[in-house]
């Protein structure tokens, strides 16, 4: 028997409540960029505090041109346990950018060799089920079959299922199947982290997420499917042949059934995630008169123990000494 350990997520929600607080001041202004700076500069300093010796494995990465938090980087005091980093300082930089719902900023540690390092590879096709319906769903099965499966296990009707899926011309034919199945959608211009995240949540009214969207967000979604002990199921999906051609010689085969095991090889996770512009999976950051309100969501894997935090800032203390730009 053990007694209680550190739960790292206690420590990582202060991350992605700064990061939070700092974009959310560039709500609905048109300027995603300048709100996903304000996220990074947070959250990077944020991480300074921290007494791990993490290495950033899904980061903004060589797609955003990012000037830190890149794929490669250390963070943390480099003092503490050895570990695979994910970030996504604002996912969601056009819901940020346009005011739209849930945009979110979220941070996920694994143990050092754990994390599915995706290379060069921006999409995958994802299917995210429940705890409930884990077993029973097949990336590779048609539609229908998965719908019926999925309802089955959580003793629903097809009917009664809403489906997470990414508004794109890509799926086109998904959302025909869908529908024609007989399930519901609920269609969003982005923020597939988000997505997954609604899946397996039991407090959300998504059942399933599917399609292809980002392959590092499905890396990042794994943290807290693995903790919530839902199913992420994946295939690297290239979205043009200069993308398939560096996955190739990057020696990842587009051919293999990525999973939440294989995603994230260890227990011992730690995710966290905090509400930007609200909606109805995480409230946004609220201002007040004297401060700002967050609210968070914290999972640690080893013992699925899965937190929702409100936090009120006095920003006005913060100010008189905090680097950060609140």
């Amino acid at each position: 028997m053990e007694a209680p350990q550190r739960n790292l997520a206690m420590d990582l929600v202060r991350v992605t409540e700064a990061a939070a607080l700092a974009s959310a001041r560039w709500l609905g202004k048109g300027a995603k960029n300048e709100g996903d700076g304000a996220a990074v500069d947070a959250m990077r300093l944020s991480f300074n505090s921290l007494d791990i010796d993490g290495r950033i494995v899904i980061g903004e990465g060589e797609k955003d041109e990012a000037p830190m938090l890149f794929n490669g980087e250390h963070v943390g005091t480099g003092r503490g346990a050895a570990v695979d980093v994910a970030v996504d300082p604002v996912e969601g930089t056009n819901l940020l950018a346009y005011g739209r719902p849930n945009a979110i900023s979220v941070v996920g540690l694994a143990p050092a060799g754990a994390m599915f390092d995706p290379g060069p590879s921006y999409y995958m096709k994802k299917l995210v089920v429940p705890m409930a319906a884990k077993d029973v769903v097949d990336i590779n099965a048609p539609v229908a079959d998965n719908l019926l499966a999925t309802a089955r296990a959580l003793g629903k009707k097809v009917e009664d299922l809403v489906i997470f899926v990414l508004d794109k011309p890509r799926h086109k034919d998904l959302i025909a199947q869908i529908r024609t199945a007989g399930a519901r959608i609920q269609l969003h211009t982005d923020g597939d982290v988000a997505g997954a995240l609604m899946a397996v949540d039991p407090a959300s009214n998504v059942d399933m997420m599917m399609g292809t969207g980002g392959t590092p967000e499905g890396v990042l979604a794994a943290c807290a499917i693995k903790a919530l002990g839902g199913q992420i199921l994946a295939q690297l999906d290239p979205q043009s042949p200069e993308e398939r051609d560096s996955v190739v010689h990057y020696g990842l085969n587009l051919e293999d059934i990525l999973t939440t095991d294989t995603l994230i090889r260890d227990d011992n996770v730690f995710f966290a995630a905090t509400g930007i512009s609200g909606g109805t999976f995480l409230g946004g950051v609220q201002y007040t008169s004297t401060g700002a309100i967050t609210h968070s969501m914290v999972v640690r894997g080893k013992t699925g123990t899965f937190r929702r935090i409100i936090s009120t800032h006095q920003l006005d203390k913060l100010l008189q000494f905090s680097a950060i730009k609140y």
